[in-house]
Protein backbone atom coordinates (compact mmCIF):
# COMPACT_ATOMS: atom_id res chain seq x y z
CA UNK A 1 0.00 0.00 0.00
CA UNK A 2 2.37 2.62 0.59
CA UNK A 3 4.86 1.27 -2.28
CA UNK A 4 1.56 2.12 -4.03
CA UNK A 5 0.95 5.75 -2.27
CA UNK A 6 4.51 6.86 -3.31
CA UNK A 7 3.84 5.60 -6.97
CA UNK A 8 1.09 7.69 -7.22
CA UNK A 9 2.26 10.76 -5.61
CA UNK A 10 4.68 11.17 -8.06
CA UNK A 11 2.82 11.10 -10.82
CA UNK A 12 0.87 14.36 -11.04
CA UNK A 13 -1.57 17.22 -8.76
CA UNK A 14 -4.12 14.95 -8.63
CA UNK A 15 -2.31 12.03 -7.06
CA UNK A 16 -3.37 13.09 -3.11
CA UNK A 17 -6.79 12.36 -4.84
CA UNK A 18 -6.39 8.99 -6.10
CA UNK A 19 -4.49 7.68 -2.66
CA UNK A 20 -7.25 8.88 -0.83
CA UNK A 21 -9.77 6.64 -3.26
CA UNK A 22 -7.80 4.20 -3.19
CA UNK A 23 -7.51 4.05 0.73
CA UNK A 24 -11.00 5.37 0.66
CA UNK A 25 -11.91 1.30 -0.97
CA UNK A 26 -8.97 -0.17 1.45
CA UNK A 27 -10.86 0.17 4.31
CA UNK A 28 -14.49 -0.39 2.46
CA UNK A 29 -12.67 -4.08 1.91
CA UNK A 30 -11.31 -4.67 5.39
CA UNK A 31 -14.73 -3.87 6.64
CA UNK A 32 -16.20 -6.33 4.71
CA UNK A 33 -19.36 -4.19 3.50
CA UNK A 34 -22.22 -5.47 1.16
CA UNK A 35 -23.35 -3.99 -2.47
CA UNK A 36 -26.07 -1.17 -0.54
CA UNK A 37 -23.38 -0.62 1.62
CA UNK A 38 -20.13 0.08 -1.20
CA UNK A 39 -23.30 1.38 -3.32
CA UNK A 40 -24.01 4.02 -0.82
CA UNK A 41 -20.49 4.51 0.38
CA UNK A 42 -19.53 5.34 -3.16
CA UNK A 43 -22.20 7.91 -3.55
CA UNK A 44 -21.12 10.62 -0.85
CA UNK A 45 -17.37 11.03 -2.59
CA UNK A 46 -18.49 11.00 -5.80
CA UNK A 47 -21.54 13.25 -5.53
CA UNK A 48 -23.41 11.70 -7.63
CA UNK A 49 -25.67 8.59 -7.95
CA UNK A 50 -23.87 5.78 -8.05
CA UNK A 51 -24.78 2.17 -9.29
CA UNK A 52 -24.26 -1.49 -9.31
CA UNK A 53 -25.89 -4.45 -11.55
CA UNK A 54 -25.05 -7.81 -11.49
CA UNK A 55 -25.50 -10.07 -15.07
CA UNK A 56 -26.20 -12.94 -13.29
CA UNK A 57 -29.21 -11.89 -10.42
CA UNK A 58 -30.17 -8.55 -12.69
CA UNK A 59 -30.21 -6.77 -9.06
CA UNK A 60 -29.47 -3.12 -9.72
CA UNK A 61 -28.56 -0.66 -6.66
CA UNK A 62 -28.30 3.16 -7.18
CA UNK A 63 -27.57 5.09 -4.58
CA UNK A 64 -27.50 9.09 -4.33
CA UNK A 65 -25.12 11.32 -2.21
CA UNK A 66 -27.39 11.99 0.84
CA UNK A 67 -27.42 7.90 1.59
CA UNK A 68 -31.08 7.50 0.02
CA UNK A 69 -32.33 4.94 -2.51
CA UNK A 70 -31.85 7.12 -6.25
CA UNK A 71 -34.84 7.90 -7.73
CA UNK A 72 -36.40 6.32 -10.83
CA UNK A 73 -36.11 6.19 -14.09
CA UNK A 74 -32.54 6.37 -13.82
CA UNK A 75 -30.84 8.81 -16.32
CA UNK A 76 -28.19 7.19 -18.78
CA UNK A 77 -24.97 6.54 -16.99
CA UNK A 78 -21.87 9.26 -17.32
CA UNK A 79 -18.96 6.82 -17.02
CA UNK A 80 -19.14 3.32 -16.17
CA UNK A 81 -16.91 0.24 -15.82
CA UNK A 82 -17.11 -3.58 -16.31
CA UNK A 83 -17.39 -5.76 -12.38
CA UNK A 84 -15.09 -8.91 -13.45
CA UNK A 85 -14.70 -11.62 -11.66
CA UNK A 86 -12.36 -14.73 -12.66
CA UNK A 87 -12.18 -13.44 -15.82
CA UNK A 88 -15.90 -13.04 -16.24
CA UNK A 89 -17.80 -9.69 -16.67
CA UNK A 90 -20.06 -10.57 -14.23
CA UNK A 91 -22.11 -6.86 -13.84
CA UNK A 92 -21.29 -3.28 -14.05
CA UNK A 93 -20.57 0.07 -12.31
CA UNK A 94 -21.38 3.54 -12.93
CA UNK A 95 -21.69 6.80 -11.96
CA UNK A 96 -24.82 9.41 -13.01
CA UNK A 97 -23.07 12.54 -13.07
CA UNK A 98 -25.49 15.38 -14.37
CA UNK A 99 -22.47 17.46 -15.39
CA UNK A 100 -19.12 16.78 -16.93
CA UNK A 101 -16.63 13.88 -15.36
CA UNK A 102 -14.36 14.48 -12.82
CA UNK A 103 -10.59 13.91 -13.02
CA UNK A 104 -11.44 11.21 -10.69
CA UNK A 105 -14.35 9.01 -11.87
CA UNK A 106 -12.35 6.76 -13.82
CA UNK A 107 -10.13 6.29 -10.70
CA UNK A 108 -13.15 6.00 -8.61
CA UNK A 109 -15.07 3.55 -10.77
CA UNK A 110 -11.96 1.26 -11.29
CA UNK A 111 -11.65 0.79 -7.47
CA UNK A 112 -15.50 0.43 -7.15
CA UNK A 113 -15.76 -2.34 -9.58
CA UNK A 114 -12.32 -3.77 -7.84
CA UNK A 115 -13.91 -4.14 -4.61
CA UNK A 116 -17.76 -4.91 -5.99
CA UNK A 117 -16.13 -8.17 -7.27
CA UNK A 118 -14.25 -8.98 -3.69
CA UNK A 119 -18.04 -8.21 -2.73
CA UNK A 120 -19.79 -11.07 -4.93
CA UNK A 121 -16.48 -13.54 -4.18
CA UNK A 122 -17.05 -13.12 -0.85
CA UNK A 123 -20.98 -12.91 -0.32
CA UNK A 124 -22.00 -14.54 -3.58
CA UNK A 125 -25.25 -12.41 -4.18
CA UNK A 126 -24.53 -13.54 -8.32
CA UNK A 127 -22.43 -16.55 -8.81
CA UNK A 128 -20.31 -16.31 -12.19
CA UNK A 129 -21.72 -17.67 -15.10
CA UNK A 130 -18.48 -20.09 -16.19
CA UNK A 131 -18.31 -23.25 -14.17
CA UNK A 132 -15.66 -26.07 -14.12
CA UNK A 133 -15.61 -28.19 -17.02
CA UNK A 134 -14.87 -31.24 -15.02
CA UNK A 135 -18.22 -30.96 -12.67
CA UNK A 136 -20.07 -30.12 -15.87
CA UNK A 137 -18.92 -33.71 -16.93
CA UNK A 138 -20.04 -35.67 -13.92
CA UNK A 139 -23.50 -33.69 -13.97
CA UNK A 140 -24.00 -34.79 -17.55
CA UNK A 141 -22.43 -38.03 -17.98
CA UNK A 142 -24.28 -40.68 -18.79
CA UNK A 143 -21.84 -43.29 -16.69
CA UNK A 144 -21.75 -41.04 -13.66
CA UNK A 145 -22.53 -42.74 -10.33
CA UNK A 146 -26.15 -40.32 -9.05
CA UNK A 147 -23.77 -39.64 -5.67
CA UNK A 148 -21.50 -38.10 -7.52
CA UNK A 149 -23.97 -36.06 -9.64
CA UNK A 150 -25.98 -34.97 -6.86
CA UNK A 151 -22.83 -33.61 -4.81
CA UNK A 152 -21.13 -32.06 -8.63
CA UNK A 153 -25.04 -30.28 -8.83
CA UNK A 154 -24.65 -28.83 -5.39
CA UNK A 155 -21.08 -27.56 -5.72
CA UNK A 156 -22.70 -26.06 -8.80
CA UNK A 157 -25.39 -24.41 -6.83
CA UNK A 158 -28.54 -26.47 -8.00
CA UNK A 159 -30.12 -28.25 -5.73
CA UNK A 160 -29.89 -32.30 -6.64
CA UNK A 161 -33.76 -32.88 -6.24
CA UNK A 162 -34.79 -30.22 -8.50
CA UNK A 163 -34.82 -30.96 -12.47
CA UNK A 164 -32.30 -29.03 -14.72
CA UNK A 165 -32.40 -28.36 -18.59
CA UNK A 166 -29.30 -28.79 -20.96
CA UNK A 167 -28.67 -26.73 -23.42
CA UNK A 168 -25.90 -27.65 -26.48
CA UNK A 169 -24.71 -24.40 -28.50
CA UNK A 170 -22.00 -24.63 -31.11
CA UNK A 171 -21.45 -20.10 -31.39
CA UNK A 172 -18.18 -18.39 -32.11
CA UNK A 173 -19.81 -16.04 -29.18
CA UNK A 174 -18.85 -16.29 -25.98
CA UNK A 175 -20.86 -18.52 -23.88
CA UNK A 176 -21.36 -16.24 -21.57
CA UNK A 177 -23.64 -14.16 -23.41
CA UNK A 178 -25.75 -17.18 -24.56
CA UNK A 179 -25.97 -18.52 -21.19
CA UNK A 180 -26.87 -14.90 -19.70
CA UNK A 181 -29.77 -14.29 -23.17
CA UNK A 182 -31.51 -17.59 -22.46
CA UNK A 183 -31.25 -17.35 -18.43
CA UNK A 184 -31.91 -14.40 -17.72
CA UNK A 185 -32.06 -13.00 -13.96
CA UNK A 186 -31.64 -17.34 -13.03
CA UNK A 187 -29.25 -19.30 -11.84
CA UNK A 188 -27.26 -21.06 -14.88
CA UNK A 189 -23.98 -22.51 -15.44
CA UNK A 190 -21.65 -23.15 -18.36
CA UNK A 191 -18.59 -24.85 -19.72
CA UNK A 192 -17.06 -25.86 -23.18
CA UNK A 193 -17.07 -29.66 -22.81
CA UNK A 194 -15.68 -31.57 -25.92
CA UNK A 195 -15.71 -28.82 -28.12
CA UNK A 196 -19.14 -28.28 -27.28
CA UNK A 197 -21.03 -25.58 -25.13
CA UNK A 198 -22.72 -26.50 -22.49
CA UNK A 199 -25.69 -24.61 -20.66
CA UNK A 200 -26.75 -26.01 -17.03
CA UNK A 201 -30.37 -24.55 -15.93
CA UNK A 202 -33.83 -24.84 -14.47
CA UNK A 203 -35.27 -22.90 -16.94
CA UNK A 204 -34.59 -21.13 -20.75
CA UNK A 205 -36.41 -18.82 -22.80
CA UNK A 206 -35.78 -20.29 -25.94
CA UNK A 207 -37.00 -17.55 -27.98
CA UNK A 208 -33.66 -15.21 -26.30
CA UNK A 209 -31.30 -17.20 -28.45
CA UNK A 210 -28.89 -14.46 -30.39
CA UNK A 211 -28.93 -14.86 -33.94
CA UNK A 212 -25.82 -16.45 -35.82
CA UNK A 213 -26.19 -19.37 -32.53
CA UNK A 214 -27.14 -22.82 -32.86
CA UNK A 215 -29.08 -24.30 -29.74
CA UNK A 216 -29.95 -28.07 -29.18
CA UNK A 217 -32.53 -27.96 -26.00
CA UNK A 218 -32.72 -31.47 -24.19
CA UNK A 219 -36.08 -31.22 -21.91
CA UNK A 220 -35.99 -30.61 -18.41
CA UNK A 221 -35.23 -33.74 -16.06
CA UNK A 222 -32.26 -35.98 -15.38
CA UNK A 223 -29.04 -33.78 -17.00
CA UNK A 224 -27.65 -37.22 -18.36
CA UNK A 225 -30.92 -37.63 -20.61
CA UNK A 226 -31.14 -34.33 -20.92
CA UNK A 227 -27.65 -33.49 -22.10
CA UNK A 228 -28.29 -36.48 -24.47
CA UNK A 229 -31.06 -35.06 -26.24
CA UNK A 230 -29.53 -31.46 -26.36
CA UNK A 231 -26.73 -32.43 -28.43
CA UNK A 232 -29.23 -34.58 -30.72
CA UNK A 233 -31.21 -31.26 -30.83
CA UNK A 234 -28.01 -29.40 -32.13
CA UNK A 235 -27.31 -31.76 -34.61
CA UNK A 236 -30.31 -31.10 -36.02
CA UNK A 237 -29.95 -26.91 -36.78
CA UNK A 238 -29.47 -25.63 -39.64
CA UNK A 239 -28.41 -21.72 -41.08
CA UNK A 240 -32.34 -21.99 -41.78
CA UNK A 241 -33.51 -23.97 -38.24
CA UNK A 242 -30.57 -22.89 -35.89
CA UNK A 243 -32.67 -23.22 -32.78
CA UNK A 244 -34.16 -26.60 -31.98
CA UNK A 245 -35.57 -28.13 -29.08
CA UNK A 246 -35.64 -32.29 -28.81
CA UNK A 247 -39.34 -32.00 -27.77
CA UNK A 248 -40.41 -31.13 -31.25
CA UNK A 249 -38.14 -33.54 -33.03
CA UNK A 250 -40.82 -36.40 -32.36
CA UNK A 251 -39.89 -39.40 -34.48
CA UNK A 252 -37.22 -37.36 -36.60
CA UNK A 253 -35.08 -38.20 -33.28
CA UNK A 254 -34.89 -41.63 -34.60
CA UNK A 255 -32.80 -40.66 -37.41
CA UNK A 256 -30.08 -39.66 -34.85
CA UNK A 257 -29.30 -42.92 -34.08
CA UNK A 258 -28.50 -44.52 -37.58
CA UNK A 259 -25.07 -45.89 -37.55
CA UNK A 260 -23.26 -43.78 -39.45
CA UNK A 261 -21.67 -46.95 -41.91
CA UNK A 262 -25.55 -47.52 -42.73
CA UNK A 263 -25.95 -43.87 -43.34
CA UNK A 264 -22.99 -43.85 -45.52
CA UNK A 265 -23.77 -46.68 -47.75
CA UNK A 266 -27.72 -45.69 -48.35
CA UNK A 267 -27.92 -44.85 -51.61
CA UNK A 268 -30.48 -41.16 -51.46
CA UNK A 269 -27.82 -40.15 -48.80
CA UNK A 270 -25.38 -40.64 -50.91
CA UNK A 271 -26.75 -38.66 -53.34
CA UNK A 272 -27.64 -35.73 -51.35
CA UNK A 273 -24.35 -35.28 -50.90
CA UNK A 274 -23.03 -35.50 -54.19
CA UNK A 275 -25.86 -33.03 -54.44
CA UNK A 276 -24.00 -31.05 -51.78
CA UNK A 277 -21.23 -30.11 -54.03
CA UNK A 278 -23.59 -27.04 -55.22
CA UNK A 279 -24.47 -25.10 -52.89
CA UNK A 280 -27.42 -23.37 -54.57
CA UNK A 281 -28.84 -26.85 -55.13
CA UNK A 282 -28.47 -28.18 -51.47
CA UNK A 283 -30.22 -24.58 -50.76
CA UNK A 284 -33.05 -25.28 -52.83
CA UNK A 285 -33.54 -28.67 -51.60
CA UNK A 286 -33.77 -27.65 -47.80
CA UNK A 287 -35.83 -25.28 -48.65
CA UNK A 288 -38.03 -27.03 -50.35
CA UNK A 289 -38.30 -29.72 -48.24
CA UNK A 290 -38.98 -27.43 -45.63
CA UNK A 291 -41.34 -25.84 -47.21
CA UNK A 292 -43.49 -28.86 -48.68
CA UNK A 293 -44.79 -27.04 -51.98
CA UNK A 294 -42.61 -25.44 -54.78
CA UNK A 295 -44.16 -21.96 -54.25
CA UNK A 296 -43.41 -21.47 -50.74
CA UNK A 297 -40.33 -23.07 -51.23
CA UNK A 298 -39.67 -20.08 -53.74
CA UNK A 299 -40.83 -17.42 -51.35
CA UNK A 300 -38.53 -18.54 -48.79
CA UNK A 301 -35.75 -18.15 -51.54
CA UNK A 302 -36.89 -15.16 -53.02
CA UNK A 303 -37.09 -16.96 -55.87
CA UNK A 304 -39.66 -16.97 -59.28
CA UNK A 305 -41.35 -20.12 -58.97
CA UNK A 306 -40.24 -21.01 -62.27
CA UNK A 307 -36.58 -20.89 -61.41
CA UNK A 308 -37.37 -22.97 -58.30
CA UNK A 309 -38.65 -25.67 -60.52
CA UNK A 310 -36.09 -25.36 -62.91
CA UNK A 311 -34.11 -26.09 -60.07
CA UNK A 312 -35.76 -29.07 -58.66
CA UNK A 313 -36.23 -30.81 -61.65
CA UNK A 314 -32.46 -31.16 -62.09
CA UNK A 315 -32.23 -31.78 -58.07
CA UNK A 316 -34.15 -34.85 -59.43
CA UNK A 317 -32.09 -36.16 -62.40
CA UNK A 318 -29.14 -35.98 -59.85
CA UNK A 319 -31.34 -37.81 -57.35
CA UNK A 320 -32.55 -40.47 -59.27
CA UNK A 321 -36.32 -39.94 -58.35
CA UNK A 322 -38.41 -37.16 -58.97
CA UNK A 323 -38.76 -35.00 -55.41
CA UNK A 324 -41.98 -33.02 -56.31
CA UNK A 325 -44.38 -36.33 -55.86
CA UNK A 326 -45.36 -37.09 -52.52
CA UNK A 327 -42.77 -40.59 -52.22
CA UNK A 328 -40.19 -38.50 -53.77
CA UNK A 329 -40.72 -35.72 -51.12
CA UNK A 330 -40.33 -38.21 -48.78
CA UNK A 331 -37.40 -39.67 -49.22
CA UNK A 332 -35.77 -36.24 -50.12
CA UNK A 333 -36.55 -34.79 -46.23
CA UNK A 334 -35.03 -38.18 -44.74
CA UNK A 335 -32.01 -38.31 -47.16
CA UNK A 336 -31.08 -34.66 -46.60
CA UNK A 337 -31.65 -35.40 -42.83
CA UNK A 338 -29.51 -38.02 -42.80
CA UNK A 339 -27.24 -36.28 -44.45
CA UNK A 340 -26.76 -33.20 -42.81
CA UNK A 341 -26.88 -35.32 -39.65
CA UNK A 342 -24.20 -36.78 -40.43
CA UNK A 343 -22.27 -33.69 -41.11
CA UNK A 344 -22.97 -32.10 -37.91
CA UNK A 345 -21.48 -35.73 -36.35
CA UNK A 346 -18.02 -35.16 -37.88
CA UNK A 347 -18.44 -31.12 -37.03
CA UNK A 348 -19.34 -31.54 -33.12
CA UNK A 349 -17.64 -34.98 -33.27
CA UNK A 350 -18.54 -36.66 -30.04
CA UNK A 351 -20.06 -34.58 -28.48
CA UNK A 352 -22.57 -33.97 -31.13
Amino acid sequence: MEALALRLSQLDSHAEGAIRVVMFYDTLTRRRVDLPVLARASAGPAECVTGIRLHGTGEVIRMSPDGTKAPVPAPPASTSAPITLDDEEIGTAWLERPGPPTLLDDMLLDRLAITAAAVVERYGPARTTMADPALLELVIGADTDEAARARALRLLGFPATSPVRVTAVSSPAPLTETAAAICPDRLVKAATVAGTGVILSATVDVSAVPAGIRAGFGTPGHPGRSWREARTALRFTTAREPVVRYDSLGALALLADIPPEAAQGNADVLAVGRLAGTAEDLETLDAYCAAGSLRRAAEILHLHHTSVARRLEQISRCLGFDVTQPAGLIRARVGLTVYLLGEAQQAHGSAA
